[in-house]
């Protein structure tokens, strides 16, 4: 297994740094173009959540560990931030729930994640921060 740990500050030229990252880490599994580009969409869904909501545009740190399983073909992937934390989890993960109506959010970052990903949870903690936790099994070659 390989892994990696960054931290980044939550300001939205990063979400692509990021993805891209993660993209790279995870061709070492050997993953179809399409399974390469539902990882970087659910990574930049993941942070830029992190860029609007948990830090509303502030200061602030998003850290992503990032795992593969050669054996298994997988990738975990979570990251994390440090901010507002969501009241609500179970209605946040519902389709076009958004706690940003005046900024025309679509409220679809969660669904995009799990639509994505073969598995996804979110925990999180008010004025301490979130967790998403999302995993993708390769295709069989």
């Amino acid at each position: 297994m390989n892994s990696f740990d960054m931290r980044l500050p939550a300001i939205s030229h990063n979400e692509a740094f990021a993805r891209n990252v993660v993209a790279s880490f995870a061709v070492e599994i050997s993953p179809t173009l399409e399974e390469i580009n539902d990882i970087k969409t659910a990574v930049s869904e993941a942070v830029t959540n992190c860029v609007v909501h948990a830090y509303k545009g502030g200061s602030g740190i998003v850290e992503i560990e990032c795992k593969v399983d050669e054996k298994e073909r997988s990738i975990e992937i979570v990251v994390r931030d440090f901010g507002k934390g969501i009241a609500d989890v179970k209605q946040a993960v519902e389709p076009f729930f958004t706690t940003s109506p005046e900024d025309e959010r679509s409220g679809m970052g969660f669904t995009i994640i799990e639509t994505f990903m073969d598995e996804m949870s979110v925990e999180s903690t008010l004025d301490k921060g979130t967790v998403v936790r999302m995993k993708k099994v390769m295709s069989k070659c």
